[in-house]
Formats: C-alpha cells, structure tokens, sequence
C-alpha cells in the first residue's frame, strides 16, 4: 500500500503527512477495502478544468477529479486530482479553514473509489455524512 501527495503546479502546507497517510488507509479498511496505491496530485484550476474538458467532457471548474484504477475486487487504487484554487474559494464562500476543506476533499476522493456517489441528493447526502463523520474523527 502506497499513498502519494505531488504538487506539480501549487505548493500548499500539508502537514503531518504520515499521519495523513495512515488516516487515509484506516478509512480505506473501515470501508472494508484494501488500500492500494493512491495518488493525490494537487494542482490549479486551469488544469483540473483541462482534464474535466478531456476526460468528461465537462467544461466548468472541480475541486476534484477521481480515476478508479482497481484491477482487484475490494482493494483500490487511483489518482486523485484536487484543485487547490477551488478548494481555495470553497473554504472562503462555506466559511470553513482552508485545513478543513482540504481535508474534506481528500477524504472525498477516496471515499469515491469506496464506492460513495455524489450525483444525486440522496447520494451527496450519503456522501456529506460520511466526509463529516471522517473530517471530525481526523481534525
């Protein structure tokens, strides 16, 4: 198991990233999956905005972008890609710490390679409940 965090285009404060890692694998496992090798990748706007065009033929800002690269049932591995600006901007307009929000999207990110959805109101719910019950265990 392998959990990974580059900052090709923003360099932000992530601290105490070991323990990070470890949360993020206990979160995997009270999931009951296996955690195999994750990456976040943090970057800008304009680039989270290029892979949305590209991949989901979306054309509006993310703050995050999962690929689901699984090859073995219940173990997961992907690439997160987190946009700092948006995560940025979320912060300030909810009226949350920028150390709050990131958080909520790492969490975010593996959560989707769990399993969680977020495209209608009853999967965000499910997916919002989660997020805070792992936000307030780790913060």
């Amino acid at each position: 198991m392998e959990i990974s965090f580059f900052f090709p285009d923003k360099k932000i404060f992530l601290p105490h990233r070991s323990q990070l890692k470890a949360y993020i694998k206990s979160l995997c496992q009270k999931e009951r999956f296996k955690p195999g090798t994750l990456s976040y990748i943090f970057c800008s706007d304009k680039t989270l905005l290029e892979m949305n065009r590209q991949f989901l033929d979306h054309n509006y800002y993310t703050d995050i972008l999962t690929f689901d690269l699984s090859e073995k049932r219940g173990e997961i591995t992907g690439d997160i890609y987190i946009s700092i600006d948006r995560v940025r901007d979320n912060a300030n307009s909810l009226g949350k710490t920028f150390k709050e929000e990131i958080h909520r999207v790492i969490f975010h990110g593996v959560l989707h390679l769990c399993g969680y959805k977020d495209k209608t109101d009853k999967e965000s719910g499910q997916m919002r409940q989660k997020e805070d019950y792992y936000l307030s265990r780790y913060l």
